[in-house]
């Protein structure tokens, strides 16, 4: 099939069909006499994977490395698991963390909003509050 039907039957646009195989999602395809490219019909099915799991929040290298070098049938089980429980974890961590920042947002909303706190003392506050959170962040980098 040819960029355009893959694109009609996906809903991507042909350039962003084209991005994906430029980075290697998408294996290079034969290309008729006249230049345009055949795309295979598992390509339907490999594009739905690729925009799934970016929405699940997989970055297009780990895609890369999660999808099966030599055909969609060919997937490597014990991978594919692993991958998916850190992705899980990722989640459950970053899950902790927003709440974390929002609680010390709440209390610094609820100081500020008292009436006759000077200004000084509110941005006090809003350091004392948010500097463990920096910290913490910066210490999980590492």
């Amino acid at each position: 099939m040819k960029i355009g039907e893959l694109a009609e039957r996906t809903g991507l646009a042909p350039s962003k069909i084209r991005f994906y195989e430029s980075q290697g999602l998408v294996a290079p395809v034969r290309r008729q006499a006249n230049g345009y490219r055949e795309y295979l019909p598992q390509s339907v099915q490999l594009l739905e994977i690729i925009v799934t799991a970016q929405a699940a929040g997989f970055s297009l290298d780990e895609i890369r490395h999660l999808l099966p070098a030599s055909g969609m049938e060919k997937w490597n089980r014990e991978k594919l698991i692993a991958t998916l429980k850190r992705k899980v974890a990722e989640i459950a961590l970053l899950q902790r963390r927003l709440r974390q920042n929002k609680a010390k947002l709440l209390e610094v909303i609820q100081y500020v909003e008292r009436p006759n706190q000077p200004c000084g003392k509110h941005v006090e506050h809003l350091m004392k509050k948010l500097t463990p959170l920096v910290r913490q962040r910066a210490a999980s980098r590492i």
